[in-house]
């Protein structure tokens, strides 16, 4: 494979950045088949593929999303064109024997609910961050948050229990008025060890 050239380097890292006020234009649902399709090609253990994506943007769904958000959280999340709740789905393994035929993965997890909740919660919030990146390679703007109450959202998108929220991810076209200066980032020594 070929690397990107510095341009998307910058698109996808260096000048991406997380996004607080949102330029009042829509994100039309085209838009969003294009980024599961991308982001779904990630790799996960097993191909599990845990993670569970609900694409709010009625005025109903974010008045549903409201109470569950910390107040500081309020304006930028309400006002985003679309808010991502990322989830992970607790029975996953169901779907193994389609999405990993070659082997009995189902009976790795089945029974197993600690195995289920680590790999469930691990490569869901790997999905999340796909997510991100395949957002931002369609010129879409994040701003990736926790800062609300889990089993509120839960109760309000995932009655049944099956699927818990991680994080959620505004999106949308950002304004850079919203947009706080670049905190420091950690040098490669102080997070990296080679050995």
């Amino acid at each position: 494979m070929n690397a990107l050239d510095q341009a998307a380097f910058d698109i996808l890292f260096r000048q991406a950045r997380t996004h607080n006020k949102w330029q009042d234009r829509p994100v039309d649902d085209s838009t969003l088949q294009s980024l599961y399709d991308l982001a779904r090609f990630g790799p996960t253990s097993a191909n599990s593929q845990p993670a569970r994506f609900v694409f709010v943007k009625s005025r109903e769904g974010k008045e549903k999303l409201r109470p569950a958000l910390m107040a500081s959280n309020l304006e930028k999340t309400m006002t985003a064109p679309v808010v991502a709740i990322v989830g992970h789905h607790m029975e996953f393994y169901e779907t193994l024997p389609r999405t990993f035929p070659h082997a009995d993965a189902r009976s790795w997890f089945a029974g197993n609910p600690s195995l289920i909740e680590t790999t469930a919660f691990r490569n869901g919030s790997l999905q999340g961050a796909y997510l991100i990146i395949a957002a931002r390679a369609l010129g879409l703007d994040c701003g990736p948050m926790s800062g609300f109450d889990n089993a509120m959202v839960d109760a309000a998108f995932f009655p049944d229990g099956k699927i818990k929220s991680n994080f959620l991810i505004n999106l949308g076209y950002g304004d850079p008025a919203g947009v706080f200066p670049r905190n420091p980032r950690l040098d490669f020594d102080e997070a990296c060890t080679i050995v």
